[in-house]
Formats: structure tokens, C-alpha cells, sequence
């Protein structure tokens, strides 16, 4: 943790919840949302970078960092994080929120649910607002009715087996290394000495069926695996999470999206959605299920809404952040200070 960087216990009526802060930073506070596989480690540069400004804060995710180990209800979507998040805003008063990836959800559904604590969003190369896998075209349109080729089992059991058995090498191209050089920046990327930080805050993530990647269920469809109802990936089947209606909510706060061009995660044909996969030929068996035109759907739901502005960072991958922290700070800045 930068030595600029403070930590501190906060409970909730939820939850007993780690947040992070820059001490002595004044202003309007912001609260950062992780990502999956991650923590709020991802976020400590951009807090001190920004401190002068606003009052930077970010929280971990239950089951993430160093935030309560509680179990993951994915029958409510992503609730179970996004309320934490409120309740946090509970303490601290309405706060403009940053959501990345997962966390672009879970702040979604906290502007859905409460958009009165919510001064601003900004969505970081964010999930779909009809979830992660098991859909078609710009409206989200469910290919099966069971949300087939998403939730728990879509996960890659190497992988999750990498993070629990502590794995800090770059030996296997499913080591979380591996997965962060590959996936979560764009390719050639050099992290420097943060490389340790985030290797060790993605081993952070709790394994098992309440926590990553949950459970699962069997179908006939292809690829053969359907979302159950506990653990992160299912917070994001499309039949346990979709914000169709967010052009309903009043009052409207402004919206920033920023994207990383190269993002090989959130994309229209995204290398973790396994119709894209099996399309490509990685995943074998594939009927002809089309990929998620996952940026078309966010599009399509932030025009509806209206009070919205998209910023692509050329040069950037999933985690703008971290590999383009000039930009990404510019265009976040202008967004929070109303420029």
C-alpha cells in the first residue's frame, strides 16, 4: 500500500467494510468501485494522483481485499454489493460514485436504486447493463431463457485454481500474472513496481460458490453450463441482473464512460464470453450463438438516458487506470469538477 494510502474498518448495518483514503484530502468525496478478480489496490494511484482535488475514498467488495467475507446472493444480481456501497454512503452523505468492470454494475444498480445519493457516475470500461454473457443485440435479448453461456461455470477452472493455490509466477498463461498482463492492460504494458501490488490484491479474491466464480447449473444448450444463484459471476447472468429502465430514475446525474480501446474483457467480442470463444474456435461445439455486443448495449442504454459523455482512451485496455493514468485522470477530473 502507498505510504500516502490509509486504511481504516468502517461498519455498516451490512457489513464491516475496508476503506481506503488519502489523508488530509478535502472536498467532495468519490467513491471507487473495484472490478472483479481485484480490489481497491487498483484504484491508489488514481486517489493520490486526484487528492488535491476531491476527497478520494474506495471500498472493497465483500469478498475482496480486506472487506467481510460475506456470502454472495446472485438471485438479487449485484444488490448484495451495491447496497454495502450505499450503506457506506450512508455514513459519508451522497457521493459521486466510480464503478470499474464489475464495479461499473454495482454502481449502475446504486444510481438505479438510490440516484438521490449519487452526484455523478463514472463507468469504467464497465459491464453491460444486461450482465455478462448469455445475450444478443443492443437490447440485451436473452439467447436461452435460463441465460445459458453465463454465470459460476463460465469461469476458467484453471485460472480460479491459480488464485487459490496462491500462484505468483508468470509460469502458465492462467496465472493471475498472466491474466493481468494479458487481460486487464494492454499488451506490452510495463506496471512497474505496482505489478506485485495487484498480483497479490487479485489473490485477495475469496474462492468457493459463495465468492468467485459460484455456482453453476447444467443444460442441454450449448455450451452446456447455465447461471445458479450464489457466488460473483452469477451477480451477472443476465437472468439475475438487468437495468433496462435506468432512463426512468429522477433526478439524472451526469454520466462519464470511459473505455480502454484495447479492452479484451468488455468488448463486442470480448475473449471471456464464450460465444465469442466458440465462435473462434477456442470452445469447441459452437452452434452458432452469437458473441454480446457488450459496448452496443451500454451505448444503447446511456443513449436512452441522455445525460451522458463517452471518452475512448486509445492505447488502453481494460484497466485505463493503470495503463493510461494521464488520460484516464484528465477526462475523470473534468467529469467530477463539472468542466
Amino acid at each position: 500500500m502507498s505510504s500516502s494510502i490509509s486504511s481504516e474498518r468502517v461498519t455498516t448495518p451490512r457489513l464491516t467494510l475496508n476503506v481506503v483514503s488519502v489523508p488530509e484530502a478535502t472536498g467532495e468525496p468519490v467513491v471507487f468501485v473495484h472490478g472483479n478478480v481485484s480490489s481497491s489496490t487498483f484504484w491508489h494511484s488514481t486517489m493520490t494522483a486526484i487528492a488535491g482535488r476531491v476527497r478520494p475514498l474506495a471500498v472493497d467488495l465483500r469478498g475482496f481485499g480486506d472487506s467481510d467475507p460475506e456470502p454472495v446472493d446472485a438471485s438479487r444480481g449485484v444488490r448484495d454489493y451495491s447496497d454495502d456501497v450505499l450503506s457506506f454512503l450512508d455514513t459519508i452523505g451522497p457521493a459521486h460514485l466510480v464503478g470499474w468492470s464489475l464495479g461499473g454494475a454495482v454502481v449502475l444498480q446504486a444510481l438505479r436504486d438510490r440516484p438521490e445519493a449519487v452526484r455523478s457516475l463514472t463507468l469504467v470500461n464497465p459491464c453491460s447493463p444486461y450482465g455478462f454473457g448469455g445475450t444478443r443485440g443492443p437490447e440485451g435479448t436473452l439467447n436461452h431463457p435460463d441465460g445459458t453461456g453465463s454465470g459460476g461455470g463460465a469461469a476458467n477452472p484453471d485460472f480460479v485454481a491459480a488464485i487459490k493455490a496462491r500462484d505468483l509466477t508468470a509460469d502458465s498463461p492462467v496465472s493471475p500474472r498472466s491474466v493481468l498482463r494479458a487481460a486487464y492492460v494492454a499488451p506490452g504494458t510495463d506496471l512497474g513496481e505496482e505489478e506485485d501490488a495487484f498480483v497479490e490484491s487479485m489473490l485477495s479474491t475469496r474462492i468457493g460458490e459463495d465468492h468467485y466464480p459460484g455456482d453453476m447449473a447444467a443444460t442441454d444448450a450449448w455450451p452446456g453450463i447455465a447461471p445458479g444463484k450464489r457466488g460473483v459471476l452469477n451477480t451477472l447472468a443476465p437472468t439475475n441482473f438487468r437495468i433496462d429502465d435506468l432512463h426512468t430514475i429522477d433526478p439524472k446525474p451526469p454520466i462519464l464512460w470511459i473505455r480502454g480501446a484495447q479492452d479484451v474483457i468488455v468488448s463486442d467480442t470480448s475473449l471471456f464470453d464464450l460465444a465469442h470463444l466458440g465462435a473462434i474456435g477456442a470452445v469447441p461445439g459452437w452452434d452458432g450463438t452469437p458473441a454480446q455486443p457488450m459496448i452496443a448495449q451500454t451505448r444503447a442504454a446511456l443513449d436512452l438516458y441522455g445525460a451522458y459523455r463517452e471518452v475512448v482512451i486509445e492505447g488502453a485496455g481494460h484497466g485505463p487506470q493503470i495503463d493510461r493514468p494521464a488520460e484516464f485522470r484528465e477526462a475523470l477530473l473534468a467529469h467530477l469538477l463539472g468542466r
